[in-house]
């Protein structure tokens, strides 16, 4: 079961991913987030990856969308909360890893 949990906080949309990221659930990143990313113009993403178990490729294509969004509105993604697991694929997405969410903020307003 997949579980995605958005929270907007000064200017930055956070996107809590919980369970496995597969064709199933792909379907949320690509017709609730991104839209909400396009039609509200949203620069700033921060992913945290906590809870997320596993992404299959139909998760990575979704991710990749969301990217292309941010890019086009002139943003910036973080990602937080990257196990080990998880590594290789920000480093495959060129997602900037930081450790927590409150570290994702602060570099965020920085900008």
């Amino acid at each position: 079961m997949f579980k995605l949990e958005l929270e907007y906080k000064n200017e930055i949309l956070f996107a809590r991913l919980k369970g496995i990221l597969d064709r199933k659930a792909s379907y949320k990143i690509n017709n609730y987030l991104n839209p909400v990313i396009k039609k509200h113009e949203i620069k700033n993403l921060v992913y945290n990856f906590e809870k997320l178990d596993m992404v299959d490729n139909s998760g990575i294509e979704a991710l990749i969308n969301s990217k292309y969004y941010i890019k086009c509105n002139k943003g910036a993604i973080k990602v937080c909360g990257v196990s080990n697991a998880n590594l290789y694929l920000c480093k495959y997405l060129k997602f900037p890893v930081v450790k927590t969410e409150v570290d994702a903020y602060r570099e965020m307003e920085a900008l």
